[in-house]
């Protein structure tokens, strides 16, 4: 079956019940944990699968404590790679606030929602001007993947970091991935590189008012330096320097990546 078959195929399907026909294979009629289910659902891009070797959807969420009953925000999908497991995973008993910085990604963000029927209830909330519709202390687990280092290069991480702080219930949490800079390197690269060192991000939470949980080295990739002259882009899926020295860049594989929790204290 070629894909837009398959994606006609699966829009006739509830995800909820996709979800269960694939929970029903996992051997012994032994159901299959909720978020592979969604990672393997049938309308996902091909060509985001192929990236989940570098950035491990199943462990990452799982680390994050997401779960289909969540209400979960994720801040500048854009793309929407995340959008395409979080939706199916949350579309039936949980609730996915899409917060979509406002700027060229929102309409193509729309258009791709849009496009299949599987995101019909992912709820698009315009940032920073719609971000109220998202009510204070309500929300179970924010989300950003590889976001922060643009927030520090346009000096917005104080004021977004804040909203996430607003929005999320006392004791959710808040999930961070960006590409790490070592430590010892100069700070001025932060905001040329695309790279954040861990203490950067860990002292932006901190100040918005959240408490550090730990960390994972699920998307840690040791064959990235981050020492690169074109930045993070010069490796996959960017590749700003196109065909020269594209085999080197591709054996490396994506940048090496943080993976941050943090907590919304209790009182």
């Amino acid at each position: 079956m070629n894909r837009l078959a398959l994606f006609a195929a699966a829009a006739l399907i509830p995800m909820g019940a996709a979800i269960a026909q694939h929970e029903g294979h996992a051997g012994h009629g032994k159901p299959a944990d909720p978020i592979a289910a969604a990672v393997a659902a049938p309308t996902r891009t091909p060509a985001n699968v192929a990236r989940d070797k570098y950035r491990h959807p199943v462990e990452t969420l799982t680390f994050f404590g997401v779960k289909p009953g969540s209400r979960v925000v994720e801040y500048a999908p854009s793309g929407g790679w995340y959008t395409e497991i979080l939706a199916p995973l949350l579309r039936d008993k949980g609730t996915f606030y899409a917060l979509q910085p406002t700027g060229s990604y929102l309409p193509k963000y729309r258009a791709f929602l849009a496009a299949n029927p599987v995101y019909d209830k992912v709820q698009v909330v315009p940032y920073p001007e719609e971000t109220a519709k998202i009510p204070a202390n309500s929300v179970d687990t924010v989300l950003t993947f590889r976001n922060v280092h643009n927030m520090v290069m346009g000096g917005k991480e104080a004021e977004t970091f804040k909203a996430f702080f607003t929005m999320l219930k006392p004791g959710g949490t808040l999930g961070v991935i960006d590409h790490r800079l070592p430590e010892d390197r100069d700070t001025a690269l932060e905001k040329t590189s695309g790279y954040l060192k861990v203490s950067t991000i860990r002292r932006i939470a901190q100040e918005a008012g959240f408490e550090y949980v730990g960390s994972s080295e699920v998307n840690a990739n040791p064959k990235d330096t981050a020492d690169w002259e074109k930045g993070v882009w010069t490796l996959p899926p960017v590749l700003r320097n196109g065909e020269v020295d594209k085999a080197k860049y591709l054996a490396i594989g994506e940048s090496d990546r943080m993976t941050l929790k943090f907590r919304k204290p209790m009182k």
